[in-house]
């Protein structure tokens, strides 16, 4: 089944896209849960519309994303959580704790814009992606150290 994304769904797409989704995937959460419509020939006309008319705007945003991914460039966080003797964390490191840290530094970025590869649960080096667009995306390594 082909459907339109309303909205960026992680996995699978972004907004706008017309993706190939199993039937059931599509007919029972995508689409009741608004995140997507069928792509019918009359809805497929009305996006190519949409995105000639926004064409402009998409590039802004775009260069918006550059930008903000050229501040993070060479951005290092140390991040300080509190660890038992062996140097495993009580609990994890997640999204929101960079996001914090990054605010800490001057940077506003979305927590729901950070990509963590594994849950993060010793001490040690790890990078993580914050994914400002489709098409942009920045490695930001940071450092879990025990408090």
């Amino acid at each position: 089944m082909k459907i339109i994304l309303k909205e960026d769904v992680r996995g699978l797409g972004y907004k706008d896209d017309v993706v190939e989704v199993k039937d059931g995937y599509g007919r029972n959460f995508l689409i009741p849960t608004g995140k997507a419509v069928v792509a019918t020939p009359s809805a497929l006309k009305v996006l190519a519309e949409n995105q000639r008319q926004r064409a402009h705007k998409i590039a802004q945003i775009k260069a918006d994303a550059e930008a903000a991914a050229a501040a993070l460039e060479g951005v290092a966080l140390t991040i300080g959580a509190k660890t038992s003797a062996t140097g495993t964390i009580f609990g994890s490191v997640n999204a929101i704790q960079i996001a914090e840290a990054l605010e800490k530094l001057g940077h506003n970025v979305d927590r729901k814009l950070i990509i963590l590869k594994d849950n993060i649960k010793e001490v040690g080096k790890y990078t993580a992606t914050v994914q400002f667009h489709k098409e942009v995306a920045v490695e930001v390594p940071f450092e879990v150290v025990a408090e």
